[in-house]
């Protein structure tokens, strides 16, 4: 008997008692849930904003190419979605569309279906998601219990613009993915 089996044999051997596993209990928020999403969001430097307000927002920069996979901004887009990601180098701006919003940390849930291409939210130099005011839940919990057992092959959340800090404590915004970001609610 080698040294490993011996070692997995004297494991397996310690009598171990089955534990029950602890009651979560239903964490709650208390206030508006729009706030304290966008609180959040402002938190993890974004930017909550209506559709009016995205909309006067848009015209002032000047985007050399905006990828819309939103519906309610495909008349905005400039570019097709490439089937090569490669070509999404020079991304200005890319608009997607959020399935749900988490009021506990400003976290927004995305699943293929919503992205496109996977390297889109990250590649792209600002960032947008249009996000139904209906698909606001209190924590990740309540987060996790409607994504549920689904399958779609890849999800993320995103919840602000990429940041890294050194210890040096500078904050870097943008260093491995998008400048900026901002929710669109709709």
């Amino acid at each position: 008997m080698s040294s490993r089996e011996r070692i997995l044999s004297a494991i397996a051997g310690v009598p171990s008692e089955s534990k029950k596993l602890p009651e979560i209990p239903a964490f709650r928020l208390a206030g508006d849930l729009e706030e304290l999403f966008a609180t959040a969001i402002m938190g993890n430097k974004g930017e909550v904003l209506s559709k009016e307000e995205f909309e006067k927002w848009l015209p002032t920069m000047h985007f050399s190419k905006v990828i819309s996979l939103s519906n309610h901004f495909k008349t905005h887009s400039t570019h097709e979605l490439p089937e090569d990601p490669h070509e999404l180098e020079d991304l200005g701006l890319a608009i997607l569309e959020g399935q749900l919003g988490v009021a506990e940390n400003g976290a927004i849930w995305m699943e293929d279906s919503n992205l496109g291409l996977r390297a889109l939210p990250f590649i792209t130099e600002h960032l947008a998601i249009v996000l139904d005011r209906n698909k606001l839940v209190e924590t990740m919990h309540q987060g996790y219990d409607l994504i549920g057992n689904a399958s779609s092959g890849f999800g993320l959340f995103i919840a602000g613009p990429s940041k890294t800090a050194d210890i040096e404590q500078s904050l870097v915004i943008g260093a491995h993915g998008a400048k900026s970001l901002r929710v669109v609610l709709i």
